[in-house]
């Protein structure tokens, strides 16, 4: 089942005189449950892609479908909880709320949309993480690997239909970087979560069930 349409989308920026294209008429289909690995070289578009499906940024012409749901006409005020009820998305710098723990980091997203928190769901979360011992822990006492497992509980608490990754392993060692990337396709078989990372690391896009590969701004290759 397609679950996202990506739909000639176009990306331009001024820059003085001229304008530049980060993304270039770029088009792809994605069904629920792959996992997808963006790759390209450095200023190919592969995070400005990222932005526009996570409804971060807007294409400058072009649409993005989610579920069906034309996400690049919706007002910021309407994306914002589109995007907290169906997109969960983890940064390479973590991005969490240094005065929060680890626990509410995971479950601010829950709180911001007025739900009850599933304390079930909360505690199968930090246990699959291995994080049980760190849940009341600040920011800034955990190790980058120990943030970035709770960035991506904090993604996973809304069951999201998507998860988007932006060079999740960029800051870890090969041990953390390992761990996360099971993390990811351990929810991506289990709870058939559709999952599109960014990664420049070859041993990471290799376990996706498709490569797509960008260079200035367009899609150069797609393989599966």
């Amino acid at each position: 089942m397609e679950i996202l349409k990506i739909e000639n989308i176009t990306k331009k920026y001024a820059n003085g005189d001229k304008e530049l294209y980060a993304l270039d008429d770029v088009s792809f289909t994605v069904n629920q449950g792959e996992f997808i690995a963006i790759v390209g070289p450095s200023g190919s578009g592969k995070s400005t892609l990222l932005h526009m499906i996570g409804g971060i940024d807007k294409p400058t012409k072009g649409k993005i479908y989610i579920n069906g749901t034309d996400i690049s006409s919706l007002k910021p005020d309407k994306m914002t909880i589109f995007r907290r009820r169906n997109i969960g998305i983890v940064y390479q710098f973590y991005n969490l709320i240094p005065t929060l723990n680890a626990e509410d980091n995971i479950i601010l997203p829950v709180l911001l949309d007025g739900k009850k928190v599933d304390k079930e769901k909360l505690n199968e979360i930090i246990k699959l993480l291995k994080i049980e011992d760190r849940r009341k822990a600040m920011p800034s006492q955990l190790s980058g690997g120990e943030q970035q497992r709770v960035s991506i509980g904090r993604a996973l608490m809304n069951n999201p239909s998507i998860i988007l990754a932006d060079e999740p392993t960029g800051n870890l060692d090969s041990m953390a970087s390992k761990e996360i990337v099971e993390i990811f396709k351990y929810y991506n078989k289990a709870y058939k979560q559709t999952l599109i990372i960014v990664t420049h690391d070859e041993k990471i896009a290799l376990q996706a069930d498709r490569i797509i590969k960008l260079e200035d701004g367009k899609i150069i290759g797609d393989e599966g």
